[in-house]
């Protein structure tokens, strides 16, 4: 088969925003690659295909799964047709997101100190005193700049009409920007001209962003600040990320056994002695960054690191106690923050959220299951979640015992067909569903997004779920200036 008969057969779903066509034809930013592919046979296509998988490989370029017993290394499964956002369409993004971190920053500086958005009645008491990741033990620290979310995963999804929605906020430790960064190098492999000719906005300057906001937190007046990478070791899911950012930015990846605290400063033991550290990014949750405070059994953190934070000897990135903003019934509240802190209406809107304590909300969703998506507030990688036009009888009667079991854990919303992108599956172009994460960089000097982040792809036919841990891949994201815009 043609490439051009592969492009032409590409069907369109009724009701789904389609990323590449609509019914008037291929959209004018994916032109170039209609006109390159269609210029390709099958052959040369899954070719390119099969070199992708073993750049992926030859890398080593893994995630782990920890729910099934077989081999949990697994390839993170990646697919040539590249995802493309205009440049306007981006413009429209990076303001949205832009403006929500700003006011998330706000909200984590007020709760960690005079609460007056709760004092004001915009966020209920009892929706932060129950939450989770309300970490007390952070009550009152200073961080420096007042920038609690140095780095976001700020989740995006396209509904059936183009309208962008968040549709959630991972402000603990985002993971996946090696894998936007990876993504990139091996679509410049296999498609070496496209990325120049199509005026694609560049993303391989994240590391040195990264790097800089970094060195600038350093508490100490020092001209060479160290600055590491503490991972919880090399049985994590994203430890090939631990590496490849390390490694991109010229730093030091340690564990917790390679550091610790005295006098209230942290030290990294090196073959020369000793050595402070300014500044820790850290892949670990809170609950194990220090067993003095947080978890007692934990072997990942370092003793003493808190009483340091709090001295303000060393910067931690991300700042402690950031769970609470993206818990997702904090969630719900986050136009309402807009509002309050910065006195604008939301650019990105919020998918409508039911929360379960709410007694009327519940009922609703009760009544209308098969519609709605039950989340659990405080998992991520699609665990938990419960989607009524799939779920059985017996999984949406389970969930609802588990929600009036615990109603605070739980919210839900409704199903939204997310845009669709082709994904080349069994010798076709496939329609199948994705979302959008974009990576944000929030220093002493604003907040920049990286334009572009990683797309995530649904690869089972009809399937919502994009996480890697539940069968989903990824796509190079491309932001393209049109010429008329």
């Amino acid at each position: 088969m043609t490439g051009e008969a592969l492009f032409n057969n590409y069907p369109i779903v009724p009701h789904i925003w389609d990323e590449m066509k609509s019914n008037d034809g291929i959209r004018q930013q994916y032109y170039s690659i209609y006109e390159t592919g269609s210029q390709l046979s099958l052959a040369e296509l899954e070719q390119k295909h099969k070199l992708a998988s073993e750049l992926f490989m030859s890398q080593g370029i893994t995630f782990t799964v920890y729910s099934e017993n077989e081999g949990i290394e697994r390839i993170f499964p990646f697919d040539i047709i590249p995802r493309i956002i205009t440049g306007s369409e981006w413009n429209h993004i990076e303001k949205g997101i832009q403006q929500r971190i700003k006011a998330l920053n706000l909200f984590l500086k007020d709760i960690y100190n005079e609460q007056e958005i709760v004092k004001d009645g915009v966020i209920p008491a009892d929706l932060i005193a129950s939450c989770p990741h309300f970490t007390r033990e952070v009550y009152g620290i200073k961080v420096p700049f007042d920038i609690y979310v140095h780095i976001a995963g700020i989740d995006l999804i396209r509904g059936d009409d183009g309208t962008f929605y968040i549709l959630e906020d991972n402000l603990r430790t985002p993971s996946g920007v090696s894998y936007m960064l990876e993504n990139r190098e091996v679509t410049k492999r296999i498609f070496p001209n496209l990325l120049a000719d199509n005026n694609v906005r560049m993303i391989n300057n994240y590391p040195l962003l990264l790097h800089d906001n970094l060195v600038h937190l350093a508490p100490r007046q020092n001209a060479n600040p160290t600055v590491v990478l503490l991972t919880p070791g090399m049985y994590n899911s994203a430890y090939f990320e631990h590496t490849f950012l390390a490694r991109q930015m010229g730093i030091q990846l340690v564990e917790g056994r390679d550091l610790l605290v005295d006098n209230q400063k942290v030290f990294m033991k090196t073959t020369a002695g000793l050595r402070q550290v300014d500044v820790i990014y850290r892949r670990i949750d809170d609950e194990f960054l220090d067993p003095l405070v947080f978890r007692p059994d934990s072997a990942l953190g370092v003793p003493g690191l808190i009483s340091a934070y709090r001295k303000g000897n060393v910067a931690i990135v991300n700042a402690l106690g950031n769970g609470v903003a993206d818990d997702k019934a904090v969630y719900a509240y986050v136009p309402d923050m807009i509002k309050y802190y910065l006195n604008e209406e939301i650019i990105l809107p919020n998918i409508p959220t039911y929360h379960m304590n709410n007694d009327q909300e519940r009922e609703h969703v009760f009544k209308n299951m098969h519609k709605m998506v039950i989340k659990e507030t405080n998992q991520s990688g699609g665990y938990g979640m419960v989607m009524g036009n799939s779920a059985t009888e017996a999984a949406m009667e389970k969930a609802k015992e588990n929600i009036l079991a615990n109603p605070r854990g739980f919210i839900a919303q409704p199903i939204i067909q997310l845009s669709t992108v082709p994904c080349l599956i069994d010798g076709k172009l496939q329609p199948r569903h994705v979302d959008l994460r974009p990576y944000s960089l929030c220093g002493p000097n604003g907040i920049e997004v990286v334009a572009g982040g990683l797309t995530r792809v649904a690869l089972r036919e009809g399937s919502l779920v994009v996480n890697s841990s539940q069968g989903g891949g990824s796509k190079d994201t491309w932001v393209v200036d049109m010429p008329n815009q």
